[in-house]
């Protein structure tokens, strides 16, 4: 059984996984046992998380959660700097080759940017664990050149294909390629003793109606006949069985008493020639090992999305955790995204085996470089019951820390601050435009016709005045919002408060209780609050949150023997396209 040995929890990263995975005292040499990562594709798109509104159409927002597009800049420069002299001397020699072949261009950039994280990540490798790198076929064959001069092309195992969609129909509209449906998934190991547990799927149909076309009359059970003999003499393989020996050349499969015990079972068919033959039902084979070519798992669910666009289904981490992992290990994700790699490996920590008991819970750490992620993962993570404990490493703790992310990046801080409140961003505050004076927005219901009522938030991390709160008080009016919510990096005056008091209450028809219509909250108080959330420092009505995406929610369905079932949905918000 593994030993999770450093992480006794599970980690969550805000920040560059590079700074994350340099730090040698939170991440020492071998210490983690799997390592799935699905990094931006240098397919020179951009990605956003999209949602629609809560009345179901496309809504303003969407938010950038990444610019899938690499330029050389002198960050890939320093980076290509840091390689030369502390990389293997493959991977110099290989980067200075493709340089003369792409220049400074953006895949030779996204290469630099890739090649100095994957030596780390096979830095904190453990000797048994085993990388998977998610990517499509655009760079995959560069990536493969990298990850042989990091791991070795002996530790090269698989190159796996996902077909991760059916058909695209697009012809019609002018698309003179074949269509795009798979990705790939390269498998590689630390050393030749890596963790391997074979993983089993259905046999096709085809394939059963032709090997086992037989049905047991009694019980309508499928089997086929299978050879008794084998090519090599084992143990007590020479006898006559009712008067029958093998053919020449050939050996009893079995011992006698094996065979007089198979039948007994009635397992033995003889032949019209006398040989017998084993009767081996479909029921008890276990599949067909899975091979390098994965078309039985489709793109995650209607249900399963949170809007994030190159979200991947929970069955594809499952099989790769199954496939690669052990009960007590620790599976890292540093392209972490929404979370599914953490919400496979939750899931499978709650799973039953036959005999009703659950194995030891493996561990994770996810690290991502965006708060608008971090957030959704977080959120996702409350469909589990009980929730899983994580530490979270990179946010803000005080507001020192708070003052130095804004100063850093203000757009970072702003979904920071938004996340402490429940909200999601509204709009793209990096894109120029007119400032609509609403930087969040926080959905809810508090009645019984279910219909969703409007939080806006507006976010201010430098000097704040009256006229600020005054401007917002205009906004909320314009938008006809339930509540408004100012938040501030400082103290609000005296005439500030004055103003937002004037604003009046919301008054919840399902309730029957009055709520600041205008409330004014600072980063201070936030973090002072272990549950910010929740209406007690956020006084809003405790009705449902319509905010995020709600996955499928997980529940025990007897508190008694904390079985696990799964429940509709809690909201179902497509995303748009």
């Amino acid at each position: 059984m593994s030993d999770s040995g450093h992480f006794k929890k599970n980690l969550l990263c805000y920040g560059d996984n590079l700074t994350f995975l340099k730090n040698i005292t939170l991440f020492p040499d071998e210490c983690v046992d799997l390592i799935y990562l699905d990094p931006p594709f240098n397919s020179k798109r951009p990605y956003n998380v999209l949602f629609k509104d809560v009345d179901g159409t496309p809504s303003a927002a969407q938010i950038q959660a990444f610019d899938d597009t690499w330029q050389w800049d002198q960050d890939a420069a320093d980076k290509l700097l840091e390689i030369q002299a502390v990389a293997p001397a493959p991977l110099v020699e290989l980067l200075k080759a493709l340089y003369g072949f792409l220049g400074h261009s953006e895949m030779y950039a996204y290469l630099v940017q890739m090649a100095v994280r994957l030596v780390q990540l096979h830095r904190v490798l453990k000797r048994t664990g085993s990388l998977y790198l998610h990517c499509d076929p655009t760079a995959s064959h560069y990536l493969k050149m990298v990850l042989d001069a990091i791991f070795g092309a002996k530790h090269y195992l698989n190159e796996i294909t996902w077909k991760r969609s059916f058909a695209h129909s697009d012809t019609k509209q002018g698309m003179r390629r074949c269509g795009r449906i798979r990705d790939i998934l390269l498998l590689y190991t630390k050393t030749s003793r890596y963790t391997w547990n074979p993983v089993y799927v259905p046999y096709d149909e085809s394939y059963e109606n032709s090997f086992y076309r037989h049905v047991e009359e009694e019980t309508g059970r499928r089997y086929q006949l299978t050879d008794l003999t084998a090519a090599k003499p084992g143990g007590d393989t020479s006898y006559e069985w009712h008067g029958k020996k093998p053919y020449k050349g050939r050996y009893w499969a079995y011992s006698k008493a094996n065979m007089e015990q198979f039948e007994q079972e009635g397992r033995i068919v003889c032949t019209k020639s006398g040989m017998p033959r084993y009767k081996r039902y479909l029921d008890e084979m276990p599949g067909v090992p899975v091979q390098d070519l994965w078309d039985d798992i489709p793109y995650a669910g209607a249900k399963e999305r949170l809007g994030y666009q190159t979200q991947k289904p929970v069955e594809l981490l499952k099989r790769i955790i199954a496939l690669s992992s052990n009960p007590g290990d620790v599976i890292l994700d540093p392209f972490c995204g929404c979370g599914t790699t953490i919400d496979a490996v939750e899931t499978i920590n709650r799973e039953k085996d036959e005999e009703g008991k659950r194995s030891r819970p493996r561990k994770w750490i996810g690290i991502d470089i965006t708060h608008l992620a971090i957030h959704l993962i977080k959120h996702r993570l409350t469909r589990f019951s009980p929730p899983p404990v994580y530490k979270e490493e990179g946010k803000p703790k005080d507001v020192a820390g708070a003052r130095f992310l804004a100063q850093k990046d203000r757009f970072q801080f702003q979904f920071w601050a938004l996340g402490l409140v429940g909200a999601r961003a509204w709009g793209d505050p990096t894109k120029k435009g007119a400032d609509t004076g609403i930087d969040g927005v926080r959905y809810f219901s508090d009645d019984p016709s279910g219909k969703p009522k409007t939080i806006v938030v507006q976010v201010k991390s430098g000097h704040v005045k009256l006229g600020d709160v005054r401007d917002f008080r205009g906004v909320l009016e314009r938008q006809r919002a339930a509540i408004g919510v100012f938040l501030t990096l400082e103290e609000p005056t005296k005439e500030m408060k004055a103003e937002a008091a004037a604003a009046g209450h919301y008054h919840s028809p399902g309730l029957h209780k009055d709520y600041p219509r205008l409330q004014i909250l600072t980063i201070a108080e936030l973090l002072a609050d272990p549950e910010p959330t929740s209406p007690r420092c956020l006084r809003i009505p405790a009705g449902s949150n319509l905010t995020f995406r709600e996955a499928e929610k997980y529940e025990p369905a007897d508190p008694s023997d904390g079985s696990l079932d799964l429940l509709e949905p809690m909201a179902d918000y497509e995303t748009p396209g």
